[in-house]
């Protein structure tokens, strides 16, 4: 399968056939942007399980590099993009934080592949969703989500950093921006075929 530049998608004809669904994970650590990404893309409203951050949600969850962020998924973001006539993707944004990890690996099950959303000006915390992944058969691709358009590391630097492989893509993206999230997205799928063993 080759995919091609991103169209909005045209109206069905009745009668033709449904795109393939198919389910991508959004991972990473706390406040890294996975709603955020989710929502920038989402065609239907999105489905988060926000809930306000506590004064000791606070200081168990670290927030003072995010301190402008006042909520944080407990469960999942749930959206969905029809990529086009043959393709619509059902994304689901796990938890950040380390107390909400059960439910990564439910989130995991069944999924295509996974995108992997790191922090540069935090890579501290980004080990653990690297990590995971890499201990997986989910494919997946880290990408550096750019705060304010800019990256606080070079992208090799990050790549040494968190000791990720030199096979795993490494892309830098923002997560506000609709088109850098759905060539993210796209980028998630093609390392995908390829680790199946499909090509274009």
């Amino acid at each position: 399968m080759d995919f091609k530049p991103f169209a909005e998608p045209a109206e069905r004809a009745p009668g033709s056939r449904q795109p393939v669904p198919v389910k991508l994970v959004v991972a990473g650590g706390f406040g890294v942007g996975k709603t955020t990404a989710v929502s920038s893309v989402s065609e239907i409203p999105l489905l988060t399980t926000e809930a306000a951050i506590t004064e000791v949600a606070a200081q168990i969850d670290r927030t003072g590099e995010v301190p402008d962020k006042v909520t944080t998924t407990v469960a999942l973001d749930f959206g969905r993009i029809t990529i086009d006539d043959e393709l619509k993707l059902y994304l689901f944004g796990t938890p950040g934080q380390d107390r909400f990890g059960f439910m990564w690996h439910e989130l995991a099950k069944g999924a295509l592949g996974a995108l992997v959303i790191v922090d540069t000006r935090r890579l501290d915390d980004c080990y653990a969703a690297v990590d995971y992944f890499e201990h997986t058969d989910v494919p997946f691709v880290v990408a550096i989500n750019r705060f304010h358009g800019v990256l606080a590391h070079e992208m090799e630097e990050v790549r040494w950093a968190l000791a990720i492989s030199e096979d795993t893509p490494l892309i830098a993206f923002d997560a506000r921006d609709r088109r850098s999230v759905i060539d993210a997205l796209l980028t998630v799928l093609r390392r995908s075929l390829e680790r199946a063993g499909v090509h274009g």
